[in-house]
C-alpha cells in the first residue's frame, strides 16, 4: 500500500464537520500520514485517535506552513473545509496555500462531498 500524506485543515465554523468526516473515515486515514493546521489536528487526533502532526495554527502562519510543504513534494493531499460565509483575517495565506496545491497538482477537497471522492483513492 502507498502511504499518502494527507493535510487536514478546517476553518472554526468547519471544525465539527471535518471532526465528523474524519471519524467515518478513521480505517482508512489511520493507514495514511496525516497533518494539519494547530487547532484543526490537535481537535481531530483528539476526538478520532488519529495520529495528527500538527503545525502551527492557521492564523499564526499554519497555512504558510503546509503550502510549504506542499511546495517540497511533502504533502499528496489536501483536505480544507473552508467557509465560504466568513471572512479570514488570514485570507492571503489561505489563497496562497490553495494557489500552492492548484500548482503542484494537489487533489483538494473543500466539502464532505469532494473529500469522499477524494479518500475513495486512497
Amino acid at each position: 500500500m502507498n502511504r499518502k500524506r494527507i493535510a487536514l485543515i478546517a476553518h472554526d465554523y468547519k471544525k465539527e464537520e471535518l471532526i465528523t468526516w474524519a471519524l467515518e473515515h478513521r480505517d482508512i486515514l489511520a493507514k495514511h500520514h496525516l497533518c494539519g493546521t494547530g487547532t484543526t489536528s490537535g481537535l481531530v487526533s483528539e476526538r478520532t485517535g488519529l495520529t495528527v502532526k500538527g503545525f502551527l495554527s492557521g492564523p499564526h502562519g499554519g497555512d504558510q506552513q503546509i503550502g510549504a510543504a506542499i511546495a517540497q513534494d511533502e504533502v499528496d493531499m489536501l483536505i480544507f473545509f473552508w467557509d465560504p460565509l466568513t471572512s479570514q483575517p488570514h485570507d492571503p495565506d489561505v489563497k496562497a496555500l490553495l494557489r500552492m496545491a492548484v500548482l503542484k497538482n494537489i487533489p483538494t477537497a473543500s466539502n464532505v462531498a469532494s473529500a469522499n471522492l477524494i479518500i475513495k483513492e486512497c
